[in-house]
């Protein structure tokens, strides 16, 4: 920042988003509408090709407000009411509880018992085998959300209570609706779009060390434009109250400290290697032991 200040003109909201996550709910409405009478065969088909690409949009949508790139730090209410509002098609409560862990993984990053992006000790042990390490990534949902419960499990807060009152309103009212096969392809595009599917990808390119001593990795392919920019993770842990819609602009202003990084341009091949790659598994993540005050959301 000291050499670049025109980045600090990047820190402040993306009301764009606010439209695009409207407008992802509103396809997602009528994706619940439209296979609602399909066969069975074709909510599935559509549930991978279309719903999953939604659904892990919409998280990494949740990411973004997680950060108040919303509505900005002014309004940060606004930001996790929106966030349980873009939670609605995803059918499951997730937007309170992910940003109360995800604030600790960015003060915290490879905190042991603290940042439960860490996979855990059985995970680590367990899946370290090519087939183990494929099973891992098409469970890599339900690690994500029994993770926290085992590594560091907090209080329940109101907010929480609400987003899952607010989505099960919202489950129950689909049902109603349109039956049993949109909440099928409500929960299955979730499920299998943050499973084996290559925007899944992230997850492990992220932060996992392919290559000794470095510890984050950018990702510059096309899937971007679909996640919010995540894959601009050095630049988004530098900066993370400037939006992903400018984190290009953070790469090209900096570029000296960017380009020279390791880095991916397809998170297909991440996948790939990560289970083809005997000496990488969930056990390649740097971890840390915490000295001094450990401040939680």
């Amino acid at each position: 920042v000291a050499k670049h200040p025109e980045i600090k003109a990047l820190m402040k909201p993306d009301y764009n988003l606010i439209w695009v996550v409207v407008l992802m709910v509103l396809a997602q409405l009528t994706a619940f509408y439209l296979v609602k009478d399909l066969d069975w065969k074709w909510v599935v088909f559509w549930a991978y090709v279309f719903g999953s690409c939604i659904s892990h949009s919409m998280t990494l949508a949740i990411h973004e407000i997680s950060h108040n790139s919303a509505f900005g730090n002014s309004k940060a209410m606004w930001n996790r009411w929106f966030g349980i509002f873009a939670n609605l098609p995803l059918g499951l409560p997730y937007s309170i509880s992910f940003k109360r862990y995800h604030m600790d993984h960015h003060r915290y990053l490879g905190g042991d018992g603290i940042d439960v992006d860490i996979p855990t000790n059985f995970e680590g042990w367990f899946f370290c085998t090519r087939f183990r390490k494929f099973i891992w990534i098409v469970l890599q949902p339900f690690f994500y959300a029994i993770r926290p419960l085992c590594i560091n499990p907090k209080p329940i807060t109101r907010l929480e209570v609400i987003n899952l009152l607010a989505q099960l309103t919202f489950d129950v009212a689909i049902y109603y609706l349109w039956g049993v096969k949109s909440i099928f392809y409500m929960l299955a595009g979730s499920v299998l779009g943050l499973g084996l599917h290559p925007i899944s990808g992230h997850f492990i390119a992220e932060h996992y060390m392919f290559l000794k001593g470095h510890e984050t990795y950018s990702y510059y392919g096309p899937l971007n434009l679909l996640t919010f920019n995540v894959g601009y993770h050095n630049e988004h842990h530098d900066f993370p109250n400037i939006p992903g819609k400018s984190l290009p602009l953070v790469k090209k202003i900096a570029a000296e400290y960017y380009d020279n990084l390791p880095q991916y341009n397809s998170w297909i091949k991440v996948l790939y290697d990560f289970v083809m790659d005997d000496t990488i598994s969930p056990y390649s993540r740097m971890k840390r032991q915490l000295k001094g005050e450990v401040k939680q959301d």
